[in-house]
C-alpha cells in the first residue's frame, strides 16, 4: 500500500510540475496594443470596462461594408480585403467581444446575439444606418442572425464559410475530443492557462490549403491575442455553449430578402462546403461562389480573387451559382 501511494504521489508530482511548466500568464492589453494595434485602430468605449477595438478605413463616403471575423480570430483577417477594396468602399472591421483588442465583456455576451449587439453599438456610434454585412465562419453565423433580426439595416449579406448550419449526426461524431471535453468545467480549469501554441498552429494550418499565409507572425499573433485578459475564458465558454447555439432553419432564412452572397471553399476543413451550399439553397435568390481547393479563409488565401468577386457582386453583376476553378485562381497569380 505504501509503495502504491509513493508511486501515486510521484506521478501527481510529475504531472503537477509539467502542468506548471506549461502554464502561460495573461498578456496585458497595453502590451498587446503596442504590438497589434495600428495607426487606424480606434476604440469605442461603452462603459468603464467595455471597449470595442475597430478600424474605419477606405473611402469615407463610399458604400459601407462591415467585416466580422471568426472564432478565435481578429479584425486582422480582413486586412487583405481592406487593401484591395479601400479605394471604392468604406470598410469597418471590429474585434468581437472575447477577441483581439476588444475587452471587458461578460461571458453571457459571448454568443451570436451578444456579438450582434456589439455590431449595433458600433454602427450606431458611427452613424451608419445601412451597410453590407460580411461575416467569416462564426462571424458569418453572427452575420446571418443579425440580418434576420435587423433586416432594415442590411443592404447586402455576404457569408464567407459561415457557421451555424445544423451539423449532421456524422459530423457531431467526428468533432475533435477537445471540443467535447470542454463541456466539463474541471477540464476547462485544467487546460485554461496551458500553452496552446501547437494547437493554434495546427488549427491555422488546417484552415488553409495553400500554407503560404501561415507565417510565424500570424501564429504568434493568434497565440498572443488569445492570452489577453479574459479571452481564454471567452473562447472556452463559446466552445462549451456550442450546443445552445442558434442554428439556421428554413423559416429563419426565408426572412432574408436582401441580396445574399455565399462564398465557400471545397477544401474547407473546419466548416464543410456542404453547409455553404445549404445556405445558398435555403436563401431565396442567394448567389453561391465555390472556390475549388481553397480552405476556410479565402479572404486571406486568395485575397485578390475573393475581394474582386465581392466587388463584382456589389456592383450588381450576375454571380449566381458561379464556380471559380483552380485554374482561374492560378491565372490570377494568387
Amino acid at each position: 500500500m505504501r509503495r502504491f501511494l509513493a508511486v501515486l504521489l510521484t506521478l501527481v508530482a510529475i504531472f503537477g510540475a509539467g502542468w506548471l511548466s506549461l502554464r502561460r500568464p495573461d498578456i496585458p492589453f497595453d502590451t498587446l496594443e503596442s504590438a497589434y494595434a495600428s495607426p487606424e485602430s480606434q476604440y469605442l468605449v461603452l462603459s468603464d470596462s467595455e471597449k470595442i477595438h475597430y478600424r474605419d478605413q477606405g473611402t469615407p463616403d463610399g458604400p459601407v461594408i462591415v467585416l466580422v471575423h471568426g472564432f478565435s480570430a481578429s479584425l486582422h483577417t480582413w486586412e487583405p480585403w481592406v487593401r484591395a477594396l479601400g479605394d471604392e468602399y468604406r470598410l469597418i472591421s471590429l474585434d468581437l467581444p472575447g477577441h483581439g483588442l476588444t475587452r471587458g465583456f461578460e461571458l453571457d455576451q459571448m454568443n451570436v446575439e451578444g456579438f450582434g449587439e456589439t455590431i449595433t453599438a458600433l454602427t450606431d456610434a458611427l452613424d451608419v444606418d445601412r451597410f453590407t454585412l460580411v461575416g467569416s465562419s462564426m462571424g458569418g453565423h453572427t452575420a446571418w442572425t443579425y440580418a434576420v433580426d435587423h433586416p432594415d439595416d442590411i443592404e447586402a449579406l455576404v457569408l464567407v464559410a459561415a457557421a451555424g448550419w445544423p451539423p449532421t449526426d456524422e459530423e457531431l461524431k467526428e468533432m475533435p475530443w477537445m471540443f467535447k471535453a470542454m463541456d466539463y468545467a474541471a477540464f476547462r480549469t485544467i487546460v485554461r492557462d496551458l500553452d496552446n501554441s501547437a494547437m493554434i498552429r495546427s488549427g491555422l494550418e488546417a484552415s488553409f490549403v495553400d500554407q503560404t499565409p501561415v507565417t510565424e507572425d500570424m501564429v504568434q499573433r493568434y497565440v498572443a491575442l488569445n492570452r489577453a485578459p479574459g479571452h481564454r475564458d471567452a473562447i472556452m465558454h463559446i466552445i462549451s455553449e456550442s450546443d445552445e447555439t442558434r442554428f439556421a432553419t428554413p423559416e429563419q432564412l426565408s426572412m432574408l430578402d436582401m441580396p445574399v452572397l455565399v462564398v465557400h471553399g471545397t477544401g474547407d476543413n473546419l466548416v464543410p462546403y456542404a453547409h455553404g451550399a445549404a445556405f445558398a439553397d435555403a436563401i431565396a435568390g442567394a448567389s453561391l461562389i465555390t472556390y475549388t481547393d481553397i480552405g476556410h479563409l479565402p479572404q486571406e488565401e486568395i485575397a485578390r480573387q475573393s475581394a474582386g468577386d465581392l466587388d463584382m457582386f456589389l456592383d450588381g453583376l450576375e454571380l449566381d451559382q458561379r464556380t471559380v476553378t483552380e485554374e482561374t485562381v492560378l491565372s490570377l497569380g494568387e
